[in-house]
């Protein structure tokens, strides 16, 4: 396999609109907790309902990246990928698999952390916040579990933030310094270098 084949289109697809949910859901998340707690301090002109939306609309969106994400995994494992550049040293080549294998732990972790987390709360949630969906439940109402558990999904985020910043970093200074193709197998506009 040369350096320059390009991933499948499936795995291209899953890549990024699994990246896309996640940033979105991590910042519309920090949003919407932060009207929650708003709601909790008595603050009058944060409606309730707009709060239990948007929230189920976030797990609803969870569970969607949780789907996504181990379709992505098992592609992932059934596929051969493109191999490394031959010019990467160990130390490279162990940063990028352990960076690729740790978001696969956050990307799956973190979505079944938020389940587990609604499922321990009082509150109800529902797919596409319609009654007439309700999101099973995975344990019982459980407010210490969800204290823990939902301090887990929530720092999750800055994790996947951190290895996204990683991530793009190690992107970039494949394409511009070491003028590689590694960017362009995922980056379908971009042509291989050859």
């Amino acid at each position: 396999m040369t350096q320059t084949q390009r991933y499948s289109t499936v795995a291209i697809t899953l890549h990024w609109l699994i990246a896309v949910l996640i940033i979105v859901m991590i910042f519309a998340g920090w949003r919407t907790d932060d009207m929650r707690q708003a709601l909790l301090a008595g603050d009058m002109s944060v409606d309730p309902q707009t709060v239990a939306m948007l929230f189920n609309w976030h797990k609803t969106i969870g569970l969607l990246i949780l789907t996504l994400s181990i379709v992505r995994l098992v592609w992932r494992l059934t596929h051969k990928q493109p191999s490394l550049p031959e010019g990467m040293n160990g130390f490279e080549r162990f940063a990028a698999t352990a960076t690729h294998w740790a978001f696969y732990v956050l990307i799956i972790g973190m979505p079944l952390f938020g389940w587990i987390a609604a499922s321990a709360s009082s509150f109800p949630s529902y797919f596409l916040n319609m009654e007439s969906l309700p999101i099973p439940q995975l344990v019982g109402d459980d407010e210490a579990l969800y204290g823990v558990v939902a301090q887990i999904h929530s720092k999750s985020a800055w994790a996947i933030l951190g290895l996204l910043a990683l991530h793009i970093a190690a992107a970039l200074k494949h394409h511009f310094i070491d003028r590689d193709d590694v960017l362009t197998r995922m980056v379908v506009f971009l042509k291989p270098r050859g």
